[in-house]
């Protein structure tokens, strides 16, 4: 079911939504300033691909202690929401209330939901099999 839920997704939206992710990432690495953002763009892209069977974790929950994960991360965080996460944010929501619309679209839109969330705060984020 997973694998199924995922081609699907990829195909309707999935695939769009973890390209922006990588355009921002992208953008983000032409300063060098910008590189955490950037690599946290990718890892959450590459989830955006497929994301069903996998759930967002903040690192200092799996007992990794790193710069993202401390005062540096938040601060990060801050200057990302208003730079550029709530961009991400918007295009998850009008996904997620599109994929409501029908009964069959409610898993897909939940994912976006999460997606969504995940955009507020990406550093310090990495993710588990459920």
């Amino acid at each position: 079911m997973r694998t199924l839920g995922n081609i699907i997704w990829f195909i309707f939206g999935g695939f769009l939504m973890g390209l922006g992710w990588y355009l921002v990432g992208l953008i983000a690495f032409i300063s060098i300033i910008g590189i955490p953002w950037g690599k946290a763009c990718f890892v959450i892209g590459s989830f955006s691909f497929f994301p069903f069977g996998k759930e967002p974790v903040s690192r200092s929950h799996n007992g990794q202690s790193d710069i993202g994960t401390g005062a540096l991360g938040t601060v990060g965080n801050i200057i990302w929401f208003v730079l550029a996460g709530w961009w991400l944010a918007i295009g998850h929501l009008i996904s997620a209330v599109v994929c409501f619309i029908t009964i069959i679209g409610i898993p897909f839109g939940l994912q976006h939901l999460k997606l969504a969330t995940i955009s507020f705060a990406p550093i310090g984020q990495t993710f588990r099999d459920i």
